[in-house]
């Protein structure tokens, strides 16, 4: 990856786009800002974003199946192969000064005529007594991160959304037994999905019920508590029910979110700040996938610079 030499950096260098992210829509919007000549910045906290701790990848145009890791090592090579310069730094405030934005890291600052929010989300909490303190020892938010570590073990996936399925399916691989906690009757996932978890032997629906509470010991989770009191063997718990957009670094500039927290956006990737342009997981679009993310990304990216080319400023 081209990273900054920072010892060399110059703070007071003036880009045209900096982008905040590092996921598909970051790096997709970065590649679209070095055709157009842009002089780009990405900024990203973690390459891959949320996608790289996915298992498979199965609907990205002309990649039949791939896992998240090795979509992103895709993404890497093509950034690498235009010289896109890349900042491993967490971007904490953002400020408009004199025409431009000055971008606030814990150690630096960056300029920029234009940025790009790609900062992507985070899993979602259940917010019950345990999950806090058994995290890591036993409660996780990544089967692909851990799931290893349950080989020939009972675990359970929280949530019936089509990425709660994927987590049962490749669990299901080393563990003994998967059980699917969902709080409705029926999951939610792709048919084809669906139909998968429906076979697997290995792959038990619990439905219309709510974990209230995790338990355990000094050696991790032993069991969860379900809403009618029942107390249900278990040694892993797998949190599956969504994520909220990560949108600290822009609280103070006015940018406009919805109830959800998510930044609003119209079809140009605009907010309603001039110059500010959002994609991906951290916008309000109602479909979030890889695929759509890089759209929006690569939409915001040409929005950019015909704000740039309308406020007259020259390459």
């Amino acid at each position: 990856m081209f990273n900054i030499d920072m010892e060399s950096f110059d703070p007071n260098h003036l880009y045209d786009l900096i982008i905040l992210g590092g996921g598909p829509t970051a790096i997709g919007a970065a590649i679209y800002a070095a055709r157009f000549a842009m002089d780009v910045l990405i900024i990203g906290k973690t390459f891959g974003g949320l996608i790289a701790t996915t298992h498979v990848v199965e609907n990205y145009p002309g990649i039949t199946s791939v896992s998240g890791q090795e979509l992103m090592e895709m993404f890497r090579e093509h950034m690498n192969s235009l010289n896109i310069p890349y900042i491993s730094d967490e971007i904490r405030k953002i400020e408009k000064e004199n025409g431009y934005f000055l971008l606030n890291s814990f150690f630096q600052k960056f300029k920029a005529r234009t940025i790009l929010i790609a900062t992507g989300s985070e899993r979602r909490k259940l917010g019950i007594p345990g999950e806090d303190e058994y995290s890591g020892r036993g409660v996780s938010y990544c089967a692909t991160c851990d799931g290893p570590f349950f080989k020939d073990k009972e675990v359970c996936v929280i949530g019936g959304s089509d990425s709660a399925a994927k987590e049962a399916l490749f669990l299901a691989q080393n563990s003994k037994k998967v059980y699917i906690i969902y709080r409705r009757e029926e999951i939610r996932a792709e048919p084809i999905n669906k139909t998968r978890v429906y076979e697997n032997d290995k792959i038990e629906i619990i439905n219309n019920t709510n974990i209230v509470e995790i338990r355990g010991d000094t050696q991790g989770v032993k069991s969860v508590v379900f809403e009618n009191g029942k107390e249900f063997p278990i040694q892993g718990v797998f949190i599956e029910i969504g994520s909220v957009p990560n949108i600290s670094c822009v609280e103070g500039l006015g940018i406009k979110t919805n109830e959800n927290g998510e930044i609003i956006i119209n079809r140009k990737s605009e907010t309603n700040i001039p110059g500010v342009f959002a994609a991906g997981d951290v916008a309000d679009a109602p479909f979030k996938q890889a695929i759509t993310g890089v759209a929006e990304g690569v939409i915001a990216t040409y929005s950019a610079f015909d704000y740039l080319e309308m406020t007259k400023i020259e390459y």
